[in-house]
């Protein structure tokens, strides 16, 4: 198999100094523009007292000179120390995260893509257009129901499904270029949990350290993480703690370094929890409030380091990925969240939909400081952050934009229908899905809403497309004859 490896970027202590370099001289000494004077020339040359005149009168010049010059100096100084001083609105650069992966812009190994923040690679051409008939590479049936993204590497491509009538979960592999299922591996034979009509026993997506892969299933009243090698060979499975369904479940685990970090909460009392990667035991776990909530763990380079992020159970907390200690936590999200938080490099952004509609930036420099807050109801699909813009499609299936440092609404687009699936960025493009199978194509212009295409394709999607090597892998549901079937799209031109 091609490229299934994630290479280590740097051991810890090996990183390459972030220099600054050196700053140019705006100003050349004065010594250096000017001769000494009073000095006397040689015998039979000028007196020396004419001399010195005009070196005064030279002297004066040059002052009168740079006199002159000097508010154009001071403006320039100016000017340039007005853009390197940060003002108090000015979000960060996001950083890359020290996960210990470099991931090549060809996969997509884990939920929301390399970044963990929707976005994909800028340099490809997925398609704009597409239907049943027009640029559909391949289309391949999936056996049982699910709600999880694809998980890319290599040649291959993974996914999680769930018969309802056995209740049995399973992991599938696909070969990427054609569609072919190359193996199927049931992780539990029955006991999958599957709440309400929105839910599915399999609606988490796998993550792949390009050894193993990685999966979160709740199941017979627990919820449990499996590793299974990439031929489908299952190598350890842990149980993280009781689960208590309320809706359903569908955090998706996340990798750091030696460890995959996996989230529970629900009314049970749930649990925050770091496996190791190669044996699967507890290398730290925190227990969490006894309330319903369904995010799945944001590993996020905010404010300076490598935080680990969880909103709801009416918190913003943050955790350090390695040890699992609290680097702050505060009042600042209603209780159930479904999304995942993204950063502008010094906010991170909360939103939920119950008990009551919450949005909401907090800075993530400990300080507990709530930057802004609104009562708008984005609960299912995430956020995407681009330059200092936020931009997101809500429930109800209105477009929307606003400045990512004060919340301010920008602009607003009604697209119709009901969104659960999160919105994708490519470049300078939004592909938002809708719950009724249309897909909007939009700017991400913070000046105006301007729709690009809208396509249609499949009855019903609640999962969120991945977007890589200009292709769309795109999991659709069609009613058939009255019976519900599944299907894979790759779409490309």
């Amino acid at each position: 198999m091609s490229q299934t490896a994630i290479p280590r970027r740097f051991p810890a202590n090996e990183f390459p100094a972030n220099e600054l370099g050196t700053v140019p001289k705006l100003i050349p000494s004065l010594a250096a523009r000017r001769k000494p004077s009073g000095v006397t020339g040689p015998e039979g040359s000028r007196p020396a007292a004419k001399i010195e005149m005009r070196n005064l009168i030279r002297d004066r010049s040059l002052t009168a000179n740079l006199l002159a010059t000097l508010p154009a100096l001071v403006m320039s100084v100016g000017v340039i120390l007005l853009f390197l001083l940060p003002t108090p609105l000015q979000a960060a650069e996001p950083n890359n995260v020290d996960d210990g992966f470099t991931v090549s812009a060809k996969d997509w190994p884990w939920w929301r893509g390399p970044a963990r923040n929707g976005e994909a690679a800028v340099d490809q051409k997925p398609p704009t257009v597409w239907s049943e008939s027009k640029n559909v590479v391949w289309k391949t049936p999936l056996a049982g129901r699910g709600h999880g993204s694809v998980c890319l590497l290599g040649d291959r491509i993974y996914l999680q499904t769930a018969d309802e009538t056995s209740g049995a979960q399973m992991v599938l592999c696909l070969q990427r270029a054609t569609g072919k299922q190359l193996w199927s591996t049931t992780v539990h034979a029955d006991g999958g949990m599957r709440k309400n009509n929105k839910s599915t026993a399999a609606s988490s997506t796998p993550a792949c350290d390009g050894e193993r892969m990685f999966v979160n299933f709740p199941n017979n009243g627990a919820l449990f993480t499996t590793a299974i090698d990439l031929n489908g060979k299952q190598l350890w499975q842990t149980k993280i703690c009781d689960y208590i369904e309320h809706q359903g479940y569908g955090s998706s685990p996340a990798l750091y370094q030696s460890l995959v970090l996996i989230s529970a909460d629900n009314k049970a009392g749930g649990a925050i929890a770091a496996l190791d990667r190669k044996s699967g035991q507890i290398a730290w776990r925190r227990e969490r409030p006894q309330l319903p909530n369904y995010p799945s763990p944001i590993v996020l380079n905010v404010a300076g380091k490598d935080q680990l992020i969880m909103t709801g159970c009416d918190k913003v907390s943050s955790f350090n990925p390695l040890t699992g200690e609290t680097f702050w936590e505060v009042d600042g999200a209603t209780t159930e969240c479904v999304t995942s938080t993204v950063t502008d490099g010094s906010h991170v952004f909360t939103s939920g939909g119950y008990p009551k509609n919450h949005m909401s930036a907090v800075l993530a420099d400990g300080s507990g400081k709530k930057v802004w807050e609104t009562d708008t109801r984005l609960y299912v699909p995430s956020l995407l952050v681009r330059d200092g813009y936020l931009f997101g499609v809500l429930d109800v299936g209105i477009a929307v934009c606003w400045k990512s440092t004060t919340g301010e609404e920008l602009w607003k687009a009604r697209l119709g229908g009901t969104f659960s699936a999160s919105p994708v960025l490519v470049g300078d493009r939004i592909y938002a899905t809708s719950e009724a199978g249309e897909t909007y194509v939009f700017r991400a212009d913070p000046a105006r809403f301007e729709q690009l295409a809208k396509n249609k394709l499949g009855d019903e999607i609640l999962s969120t497309p991945v977007i890589c090597d200009s292709r769309i892998y795109y999991r659709a549901a069609q009613f058939i004859d009255g019976q519900r079937e599944e299907f894979l799209y790759c779409l490309g031109e």
